[in-house]
């Protein structure tokens, strides 16, 4: 009964347009939360499945994220209990697939307390973004969620014309933008890790963590949870590198944070 009446906090990522950086946002939080002591479910809506790919190869010593593939059948199991999540969970975060129509919006949004939406610095990405920011608008403005909906400027290199074309875009939508997230190496370390950004440790993680403590703070006043710092435990490498690798292409150090230590 007791865990039945536990707050439950619902993150929806969803942009129409594949590749916007979903994935990354969607399995970044998953993490964060998780390494929290928030006992974290990630659903993965897309056909593709990498947030689930990023879950299975997440090390055993990392917090634990119950991981939900939506899109796969299975005949050993009903749909309702291939659905579940933990009674205890405290978040949930939905990881959506591109391409969704004006008319499933509100599928995906209905009971969600944050909704965000990556958009990448190419002109393809921002006119895409166009369309689908208004349809959004539409959707969330008819049910009344357009106060729950934040923006993430992906993959971005300050300096460059694009990313002034993309923040310019961006600040002229209806909707906050909340973070600003590099074009960086580290995520791909990240996804070949199954860990978060700041599970990671090394000097070259101090400026994407700056970015995720933006979002942690936005979070923090639409969820009510505040970010403490974490304590880095280092871990095991799951695999020996290569002898031949460039020292100046070496990844940084993989650390994780026990669940519950922050």
């Amino acid at each position: 009964m007791e865990q039945e009446s536990l707050i439950r906090h619902k993150i929806v990522v969803l942009n129409a347009k594949g590749g916007s950086g979903k994935t990354t946002v969607a399995t970044g939080l998953a993490s964060w939360f998780s390494t929290r002591g928030l006992p974290t479910a990630l659903m993965d809506h897309d056909p593709l499945n990498l947030s689930i790919r990023w879950l299975s190869k997440r090390p055993e010593e990392a917090a634990h994220i119950h991981g939900v593939a939506a899109t796969c059948v299975s005949q050993r199991m009903t749909r309702a209990y291939q659905m579940r999540i933990p009674r205890d969970t405290r978040i949930i975060i939905v990881d959506t697939p591109a391409a969704i129509p004006r008319q499933s919006l509100f599928e995906y949004i209905r009971d969600a307390d944050v909704i965000l939406c990556p958009v990448g610095p190419s002109e393809l990405d921002i006119y895409s973004a166009s369309l689908f920011v208004e349809d959004l608008l539409k959707v969330a403005s008819s049910h009344h969620r357009e106060g729950r909906i934040g923006l993430i400027a992906n993959r971005v290199r300050k300096g460059t014309i694009a990313y002034r074309n993309l923040k310019t875009f961006l600040e002229r939508q209806p909707f906050p933008l909340v973070s600003t997230l590099r074009d960086s190496q580290n995520y791909l370390h990240c996804a070949d890790a199954g860990l978060g950004l700041h599970e990671l440790e090394g000097r070259d993680i101090r400026a994407d963590r700056k970015a995720w403590n933006d979002l942690s703070d936005w979070l923090a006043v639409r969820c009510g949870f505040p970010g403490p710092p974490l304590k880095a435990v280092k871990i095991r490498r799951r695999r020996t590198p290569a002898k031949n690798v460039d020292k100046a292409a070496k990844p940084p150090s993989l650390y994780v944070v026990p669940q519950g230590k922050a």
